[in-house]
């Protein structure tokens, strides 16, 4: 029962105490449970009282971790859509899409210890349901649904994190997906290798080609931690520890790993020899004459896929794009193969976006799916839009931009001249030709121009009484003003030429 003699802000900070010590002394989870229980409870009571005292208004913004886009910032997100479509058609892809939201047992258990942060939706007509947290586990479950056993595919779609948002650094609840996967089966390394080359060629096609992917593979990993004494059952999340050094220092993680995850000193300063390290393909050689490490057969498999794939990055012309980084782990649960992410090499303190691109190869993902557990092996790639976009409106934002397609507006010297100006958008539109004109009946002519020059459309009709009755019209330059007359009939194949003629 709440205390009457204190305050709620108080009360929350008691609780919020008590939350913290239980987690603490790694207390049960039914314990722990009830007592976040509690305090939500607080937290809402806080919040009901703060409406009441605003008189039940409340402020009008975005839900946390969301943002709506203004017409400039959809310019720039559909230009980079484009060429990433544009990419993945290049290589062969066809698209499919899958509903936002799964059964929550679809999801569930996929993700490892990121699977706190997936959307729950409320029980409704007896399903239990879920945001899709990626892309990845919705395709599996298309591939062995819709029984497809080889595919190319691509797909762009919205997906949803329970994540602590930084907007300013392109990390959302809510946020688009560019994925890329190859499903089927090949031979070794040759669709992987493929989706490094679709990220070099993405992030070129952006003006960011100052980039690195760094590679792993999850069988050296496991190999690693074999090596190193640790406990199968502690594979995955030791792995999720390591996977932390991208932002935090080698002390951060080794206490992570022996104090939260109770791993042998011993044991984490043996792992911290290998996972500090990078290269290229020298580094695989030196590992492959390290004893310790080949006594592990996984550690062997891992690093001969890893060299046959320095071999195919060459031929395919990224291999000066790849590190092969020891301390990448990737924390997914699905990915048994190689692993990737991109990262810029050129970022500026405020562009600290983190990784742009990520992915590896899930041979496994679909059979958990399937019936008869009938494995279809896949690798993909997934292309951080929303952190690349954050550095784009960056770069962009004092750059002059239109936000419309206009090639031609429609405009009028004189009044009564609507019906008009009304035939030869009709005329315009059917030809194809994006086309404008005020919505006013008697606009001025000087308002219209100057909506033309705001907007950037090329080129302006001028249409009055004395040139109507003599069968022409007036086709202006925005730009240059220059100023000729068309006639009337002849009006549609005159744009078409210029239209041709000009990049609009």
């Amino acid at each position: 029962m709440a205390d009457v003699g204190k305050s709620i802000a108080d009360q929350i900070k008691e609780q919020g105490e008590v939350v913290r010590k239980l987690k603490a002394e790694k207390a049960g989870i039914d314990k722990i449970t009830e007592e976040v229980s509690k305090l939500l409870a607080l937290k809402a009571q806080q919040g009901s009282d703060k409406d009441e005292k605003a008189g039940g208004k409340f402020v009008l913004k975005t839900a946390k971790g969301t943002r709506d886009f203004n017409p400039r910032q959809m310019v720039i997100r559909q230009q980079a859509f484009d060429k990433i479509t544009t990419c993945f058609k290049r290589h062969g892809a066809e698209t499919i899409d899958t509903p936002v939201f799964e059964l929550k047992e679809v999801l569930t258990g996929k993700y490892g210890e990121d699977s706190k942060l997936i959307y729950d939706l409320a029980d409704q007509g007896g399903e239990l349901l879920s945001l899709r947290y990626d892309l990845t586990v919705p395709f599996a479950r298309f591939l062995a649904m819709n029984k497809v056993a080889s595919i190319k595919r691509y797909q762009l779609g919205k997906v949803y994190r329970r994540d602590n948002p930084a907007m300013t650094k392109g990390r959302f609840r809510e946020f688009f997906q560019c994925d890329f996967d190859i499903a089927g089966l090949t031979d070794p390394m040759i669709p992987d290798v493929e989706c490094v080359r679709v990220v070099t060629e993405i992030l070129d096609s952006l003006d960011l080609s100052e980039h690195v992917i760094k590679i792993n593979h999850r069988k050296i990993l496991d190999g690693l931690f074999e090596a190193c004494g640790v406990p199968d059952t502690q594979f995955r999340t030791i792995c999720s520890a390591v996977d932390k050094l991208d932002k935090s220092p080698w002390a951060d993680v080794r206490r992570e790993m022996t104090d939260e995850k109770g791993l042998d000193p011993e044991k984490a300063d043996q792992i911290g020899q290998y996972v500090l390290r990078a290269g290229q393909d020298d580094l695989v050689e030196q590992l492959l004459a390290d004893t310790k490490l080949c006594a592990s057969k996984s550690a062997i498999e891992g690093l001969e896929a890893l060299k046959l794939f320095f071999r195919y990055a060459e031929l395919y012309g990224v291999k000066k794009r790849v590190k092969f980084d020891m301390s990448l782990a990737r924390g997914l649960d699905y990915y048994t193969g190689i692993i990737y992410e991109a990262v810029l090499t050129n970022q500026n303190p405020e562009e600290g976006v983190g990784s742009i691109a990520g992915g590896g190869r899930y041979d496994n993902l679909v059979a958990l799916f399937d019936p008869k557990a009938k494995a279809v092996p896949c690798v993909g790639v997934s292309i951080g839009i929303e952190r690349i976009l954050a550095i784009l409106e960056n770069r962009e934002a004092n750059l002059k931009m239109r936000t419309v397609e206009t090639q031609v507006y429609v405009a009028a010297a004189q009044k009564n001249l609507l019906e008009d100006r009304m035939k030869i958008c009709a005329e315009l539109w059917d030809i194809g030709i994006k086309t404008e004109m005020s919505y006013k009946a008697n606009p001025k002519l000087l308002g219209q121009l100057q909506t033309c020059e705001e907007q950037g459309i090329p080129w302006a009709i001028i249409i009055g009484q004395s040139e109507l009755e003599k069968g022409v019209v007036k086709l202006r330059n925005v730009v240059s003003r220059h100023e000729e007359e068309i006639e009337r009939t002849k009006l549609t194949d005159v744009l078409k030429e210029k239209l041709s003629a000009q990049v609009v």
